[in-house]
């Protein structure tokens, strides 16, 4: 009879197998759920952007300036901040020949805005180009990470200050400005009027914080011959500008209407301390560059339809005894009156490192106007 003989280990081993395939199955389902676990643990979180310093809110303008700051969170390589704040359409801040802000190593970020009703911060990649100025902001994509928009503070009225000078009414600035390039900070304490009449101007440190002064006209005066009688200028240091001239808040354009007599070296030590403008100063025919000496001056402005005419004579008088310092009329790129106001600021060029002697400050004896 013939037997037929299964084999035996095979009839054994069977269970075992059925066995470690199961076990085996186990570990590679429990080992997927961790590598996805893990993966999601590992994907990156999308940045966020936090602004913990809003300025107010303001119609804004072309003078005033505030700190803005903020920090964000998981951020990429070599990302930056472009900040915007609006007044009818969003505006780049603080300049729109510097665009970004850089983020700090602790994740925080600051700068100086010009006022506007509502701000905005956008996290941006490298390389991104961004607009100086738009109806709408830019949605996340496309170079943008992350934005955030946010209004204005509220804030009360602010009360102005008011010298009467050479019998005008002058209004004394508070708000900071970009005059010179870099973010300024004025405090109205750094302008007053003496006994004798005299306006007087300082840069000073103040409970640890940097400050200039600018007074303005409270009305537009237009063509005819603007004179200001100044006290020895040549003692400023190398980085103080003393700037004497006519501004429109309300321009369309960069000049605004812009006619300088401003006194300074512009931080080099040695150079020139004087020169006149028919903006914009980076037309080199604009810019008429020359040296005062100490003592009291006076520089004239004749503004006629095409012409701008400017002097600088010795001593307070102007007339025939004066001896002339020098004198240049321009007759191109000259503009028509429209909404413009005398000012006279004292103020810091680029925050210079020459050596600027705290406090600084000028004496400005007279101002006279004649149609």
């Amino acid at each position: 009879m013939l037997v037929t003989m299964r084999p035996m280990s095979l009839v054994a081993e069977t269970p075992k197998r059925q066995a470690d395939t199961t076990g085996q199955l186990f570990l590679v389902l429990v080992s997927v759920f961790l590598v996805g676990c893990h993966s999601n643990n590992l994907s990156p979180r999308k940045p966020v952007i936090e602004v913990t310093r809003v300025p107010v809110a303001n119609s804004g303008g072309p003078e005033q300036l505030d700190y803005i700051e903020g920090r964000v969170t998981d951020t990429g390589p070599n990302q930056q901040i472009v900040l915007y704040a609006r007044s009818g359409v969003w505006w780049i801040q603080p300049f729109k020949d510097r665009p970004f802000t850089k983020i700090q190593a602790d994740s925080t970020w600051k700068n100086s805005t010009h006022l506007g009703t509502e701000y905005a911060a956008l996290l941006v990649e490298p390389g991104y180009r961004p607009e100086s100025k738009m109806a709408i902001l830019p949605k996340e994509g496309k170079g943008v990470v992350a934005v955030a928009t946010l209004a204005g503070e509220a804030a009360a009225p602010v009360v102005s200050k008011v010298l009467h000078f050479s019998g005008y009414d002058w209004i004394v600035r508070t708000a900071g400005s970009d005059r010179g390039g870099e973010p300024n900070s004025y405090d109205p304490a750094n302008a007053w009027v003496d006994p004798k009449g005299y306006l007087h101007l300082r840069m000073t440190m103040r409970d640890g914080r940097w400050s200039c002064a600018e007074v303005s006209l409270n009305r537009s005066l237009g063509f005819g011959t603007y004179k200001f009688v100044v006290q020895d200028s040549a003692h400023l240091g190398p980085s103080a500008v003393l700037g004497m001239f006519t501004w429109d808040e309300a321009g369309a354009d960069d000049a605004r209407n812009e006619l300088d007599i401003e006194l300074s070296r512009w931080g080099i030590p040695g150079a020139k301390n004087a020169q006149y403008v028919v903006q914009p100063f980076y037309v080199p025919e604009n810019v008429a560059r020359f040296t005062v000496p100490a003592g009291v001056l006076s520089h004239i402005l004749r503004w006629e339809h095409g012409l701008a005419s400017f002097k600088t004579v010795s001593g307070r008088g102007g007339g025939s005894e004066s001896k002339i310092i020098s004198a240049h009329v321009f007759s191109s790129g000259v503009p028509t009156p429209a909404g413009e106001t005398v000012h006279i600021g004292l103020y810091d060029f680029h925050h210079s490192k020459n050596a600027l002697q705290l406090p600084a400050e000028v004496v400005i004896e007279r101002f006279e106007y004649l149609p």
